[in-house]
């Protein structure tokens, strides 16, 4: 992962984007709540906004959160705007937003990632649909103390040429250009990781090896799927 591109400046805290950004942690913290990716205040969610960080509060179950309580931080994490307290991962989304193209990150305590990051290294190809995240695996990064800047090195290096990684014994996190892409992916790894798991119980599962899964990015290609193609966010998604 190289630098961030160059970006717009800081942005006003004022300003009609960043409300339209409080507004969206509002909304999906709450679908991310009625999808079951958390329980309680678990999780957070970030948008990028210029130089800042647009973010869910910590210790607020997402029903209880609002615009006024979204925090708006600084690149050093100093609050801006909100009345909410900081949560204790804003290192680790300001590091994904310093070495990706990040313009949004989804930190979900999701029970079938938190599961299989405890007995597995990563997510294999059980389905061609893990294209969409960037390569063949999932990979699943250390376990370290929630907020350190320890866990913030771990899964940025698990998130290398990926879009999405578990954390051991944590959850898992997913960024994308949006915060509608980035928690798509992570409603995808949930998915992957709950069909990885039944598959392991009912015996060996069949894992997709490298050509088969170069021929779904090549029958997507020639489809004209939305999400086929060769790199970066350009990857293989499936029939539609």
């Amino acid at each position: 992962m190289g630098a961030i591109a160059s970006s717009p400046g800081p942005a006003p805290a004022g300003s009609l984007a960043i409300a339209a950004a409080q507004a969206a942690i509002v909304s999906f913290g709450r679908r991310m709540a009625a999808d079951r990716l958390v329980v309680g205040a678990a999780g957070n969610l970030s948008i990028r906004v210029g130089d800042t960080i647009v973010m869910s509060p910590s210790g607020m179950n997402y029903d209880q959160v609002t615009m006024d309580s979204v925090n708006v931080l600084d690149a050093g994490g100093a609050i801006l705007r909100g009345t909410g307290r900081r949560s204790s991962e804003w290192p680790m989304h300001r590091r994904l937003y310093d070495l990706t193209p990040a313009r949004a990150v989804v930190h979900t305590h999701s029970p079938f990632s938190v599961a299989i990051g405890t007995v597995a290294d990563e997510i294999p190809a059980v389905h061609y649909s893990i294209l969409q995240l960037g390569g063949a695996t999932v990979r699943v990064a250390p376990y370290t103390t929630f907020g350190s800047d320890g866990l913030a090195g771990h899964a940025a290096a698990a998130l290398d040429g990926r879009f999405a990684a578990l954390l051991q014994n944590h959850g898992m996190i997913a960024y994308g250009s949006s915060i509608g892409q980035a928690y798509d992916r992570a409603l995808l790894v949930e998915w992957l990781a709950e069909v990885y798991w039944r598959a392991r119980l009912a015996g060996t599962p069949r894992i997709l090896d490298q050509a088969e899964l170069d021929a779904v990015t090549q029958a997507a290609r020639q489809h004209r799927y939305r999400g086929a193609g060769g790199g970066g966010e350009d990857r293989a998604g499936g029939e539609r």
